[in-house]
């Protein structure tokens, strides 16, 4: 009965990025994320409820198959890839970049990213649909991407000597995971310089929670996403700098591109009273549901959150919350604007469709989907700067702002 329990759990998670390290799709954004593998009621249930189609469309879709086994000269027509072919261009033509039909034989390893357990390059990857390109969010600390020097801000415009643009971010993943040990060749456009990398693919550890005392007694804590146990992380990590002295607190947000929806709430929840409405999810109908803090509070005191464009989806739930609610400045410039959620639904086949479901809001409903979150203070960093992973701590003007605040 408790195995059939955790099979059935159900996981917040939202989407913003594709995390690519097998990495290669995270997803950072999923909200409500509901992932059932047993029970063929609930499996039929949800076909019922979520995948339904018009007579009028699978009408027009038999006229073409039956043109195409009258006069189509090829042989061997493969019957599944054409359905696949017919259920993504469906799913593409909502023109929603959040919403993504994934096969039966990409579901597994789809799960297994989402959830954190990854093999490959390491980097977290975002569409850039105003210049329908693939850019890199930021690679992981430690990965081989990171070793090999790719940046935030590279834009992937061939992978394996296979050109590549926007409309191939739901794919590209599979582009670039692979074997451990194996290679995997990209070309990467940096400002005006084309660039080739041979990175060869690991067992990549994502997102280790990390935290210094900085001077004036001054705790700082990073980390690059939202992925299961990162909140018991940031709950040990704040409670090894309270017991080193600190008196107020940095958390450094940027170019966290989103993760588990249910991690960012247990931390933002650490920081107010129980029972304090951290968010609002609104469906297509209006319906509001309202998400209040679970946990006891453990930290009363200044806390400062840096921010950049980069930070979305999760990181902009707990630096919205926080915001609202008196509880922290924000530092930096304006985040990305991820403020959508997608649910995850197996299907019987063993398929899935990650479908956008609803919006959320901060404590002030205030939106945040296209808008992002305004800092309290705004901060650019020095045009010096190419990559705030590797930025001195000298040079670093935003974090040199919050601690001026906390000082």
């Amino acid at each position: 009965m408790e195995e059939e329990k955790k099979k059935l759990k159900v996981y917040k998670v939202i989407m913003l990025v594709v995390l690519v390290a097998f990495i290669t799709f995270l997803i950072t954004s999923i909200g409500m994320y509901q992932y059932f593998t047993n029970g063929d009621g609930i499996r039929n249930a949800m076909i019922k409820s979520d995948v339904t189609t018009s007579q009028d469309i699978a009408d027009t879709l038999d006229k073409y198959q039956t043109l195409v086994d009258k006069y189509y000269l090829g042989e061997d027509v493969d019957e599944e890839k054409l359905k696949e072919g017919a259920i993504k261009g469906y799913i593409e033509a909502l023109g929603d970049p959040y919403t993504e039909y994934i096969s039966k034989e990409e579901m597994e390893d789809y799960m297994d990213d989402t959830m954190g357990n990854f093999v490959g390059i390491g980097i977290y990857m975002v569409k850039d649909t105003e210049n329908n390109q693939i850019m890199v969010l930021s690679p992981i600390k430690n990965s081989p991407a990171e070793k090999a020097g790719i940046q935030p801000g590279d834009y992937i415009i061939e992978v394996d000597g296979k050109q590549c643009t926007g409309d191939d971010f739901s794919t590209i993943s599979n582009e670039i995971k692979g074997e451990v040990g194996s290679t995997v060749k990209l070309k990467i456009k940096r400002e005006d310089k084309t660039l080739d990398f041979e990175i060869k693919r690991e067992n990549v550890t994502v997102n280790p929670v990390e935290g210094k005392v900085l001077e004036g007694n001054i705790g700082y804590i990073e980390f690059s996403s939202f992925d299961e146990g990162t909140a018991e992380e940031f709950k040990n990590k704040f409670n090894e700098l309270k017991s080193n002295g600190i008196t107020s607190l940095i958390i450094d947000l940027r170019n966290n591109g989103g993760g588990i929806v249910d991690e960012a709430l247990e931390i933002a929840g650490y920081a107010v009273d129980k029972g304090t409405t951290l968010l609002y999810e609104v469906d297509k109908d209006g319906k509001e549901t309202e998400e209040k803090s679970k946990v006891d509070k453990i930290i009363d005191m200044p806390i400062v959150i840096l921010v950049n464009e980069n930070t979305a989806s999760s990181s902009e739930i707990l630096a919205g919350a926080l915001k609202d609610l008196g509880k922290a400045k924000i530092v930096g410039t304006k985040t990305y604007g991820k403020g959508v959620i997608q649910q995850i639904l197996t299907l019987g086949d063993g398929s899935g469709l990650k479908i956008t479901t609803e919006e959320y809001l901060t404590p002030n409903r205030t939106k945040i989907n296209k808008v992002g979150i305004e800092p309290d203070e705004k901060v650019e960093l020095p045009e010096t700067v190419k990559n705030v992973l590797s930025v001195e701590e000298k040079d670093d003007t935003q974090l040199q702002k919050a601690i001026e605040l906390l000082k």
